[in-house]
Order: structure tokens, then C-alpha cells, then sequence
């Protein structure tokens, strides 16, 4: 007998980012992240199989950096730039203010796709590209992809990604005033499937921040 709604639909989940005042860090390696900066990956499923996701955060008053590591490839990640939302990569959305009972995005939320490569005369370099919400009540305001500060390198079977969101595209970004943001993520990937937070695409989680959850900025590891 199948479950109609999933155990993940029935929670909210807080993890914690500690604050971190060194980062980005001159070089290429933009966070070098310990595991006090690992995300819990929640799984309440008992089939569900280890993701091949590991995802790391850290903040402080200029911005919010992540780092994404995927493992489990026979095949490097193939990025299209001109449909960012729709390729390998890695995507989050926050919210940085208001309640998180919503159901349509505000001028507070942001989505953000993170790309291995797919950019530069070549096509290798890694990007960040920031996309309107759909359904949204008022859209954030958008950045180019010069704005943000992205790290990538390949492994043999998978890849790492650096990527610092500054706070200036942040609409709202106030940790004094709300540590604690509306907070979702997917892995999309050729090879490996989708890898959500908790719901799978079966919910409109890319456009209703109710089903978000929490990353909660704490003020250490």
C-alpha cells in the first residue's frame, strides 16, 4: 500500500549555518568548508538510498556561501546555461524575510541555479545564474551572473561547487533582523536523477515557499 502523502510533506526542517567572517577567501577556493558547516540531508524514507549530495553552508554579514559535492558519476555533468533550471546543477531558493506559510513568492524569495560549467568561451566555466520565481506576487530583484563568486572542479566520479551569494543579492538579507531564512535545494542531474530537499517535483516546492524549509544562521560551529 502506498503512502498518498509523503512523510517529508509533514515536517519542517531547521538546519544550521555558523557564521564564518573569513569567507569568500582570496584564491580559487572560495569556502573550504569543515563538516560543522554539513547540512542535514534529511531522509524519512525507509528505501530511500544514501543521496549522492553533500551540502555545506556558512554566512556572515556580507552574504551566504554554499558548497555542493556530488559523487556517484560514471559521467562528468553536462550544464546548459540557457536552461539553467532544467541541467545539471545544483538550485536553491530562499527566503529572506517574512513568514514562511505562503504559497506564492514574495520579493524576499530567490531562486539561484548553481552550474558546474556550461559558461566561457569554452564552455567549462562554472556560473550562477538567478531565475524569477513563477506565480510570484512580486519578483526579487535579479543579478547578473557577474555578480555572485562561483568555484568549481571536477572529480572522477562527481564534482564540487563553491558559490558565494553576496548580500546585496539578497532582497531583505537582515541576519539581526531574521536568522532564520526559507531554504530549499535540488540536485538535477542526467545520471543520478533529481535529489530534493524532502518533496519531490510531485509538489510545486519551485514555486510555493510554504514547502520550504529553514536554514537557520547561527553565530557558530
Amino acid at each position: 500500500m502506498s503512502t498518498v502523502i509523503p512523510a517529508a510533506f509533514t515536517f519542517r526542517f531547521a538546519v544550521a549555518a555558523p557564521r564564518i567572517d573569513a569567507v569568500p577567501r582570496r584564491g580559487k577556493r572560495l569556502l573550504k568548508l569543515t563538516d560543522d558547516c554539513r547540512l542535514l540531508t534529511p531522509q524519512l524514507d525507509a528505501d530511500q538510498t544514501d543521496s549522492p549530495v553533500t551540502v555545506a553552508a556558512t554566512w556572515n554579514d556580507r552574504g551566504i556561501g554554499f558548497a555542493i559535492e556530488v559523487t556517484g558519476k560514471e559521467h562528468p555533468a553536462v550544464s546548459n546555461i540557457d536552461r539553467p533550471d532544467q541541467t545539471d546543477g545544483f538550485q536553491i531558493w530562499l527566503q529572506t524575510r517574512g513568514t514562511q506559510n505562503i504559497h506564492r513568492a514574495s520579493r524576499y524569495c530567490h531562486h539561484f541555479c548553481l552550474l558546474p560549467n556550461g559558461a566561457g568561451d569554452d564552455g567549462l566555466d562554472p556560473v550562477v545564474r538567478q531565475l524569477p520565481i513563477a506565480r510570484a506576487s512580486d519578483d526579487a530583484p535579479k543579478s547578473g551572473p557577474d555578480a555572485f563568486r562561483i568555484y568549481s572542479e571536477r572529480s572522477k566520479h562527481g564534482y564540487l561547487i563553491e558559490a558565494w551569494l553576496p548580500s546585496e543579492c539578497l532582497h531583505g538579507f537582515d541576519p539581526d533582523e531574521s536568522s532564520q531564512l526559507g531554504f530549499y535545494w535540488l540536485l538535477r542531474d542526467s545520471e543520478l536523477g533529481n535529489w530534493p530537499m524532502t518533496v519531490d517535483t510531485a509538489f510545486p516546492f519551485a514555486s510555493d515557499p510554504s514547502l520550504w524549509q529553514v536554514l537557520e544562521l547561527t553565530n557558530g560551529a
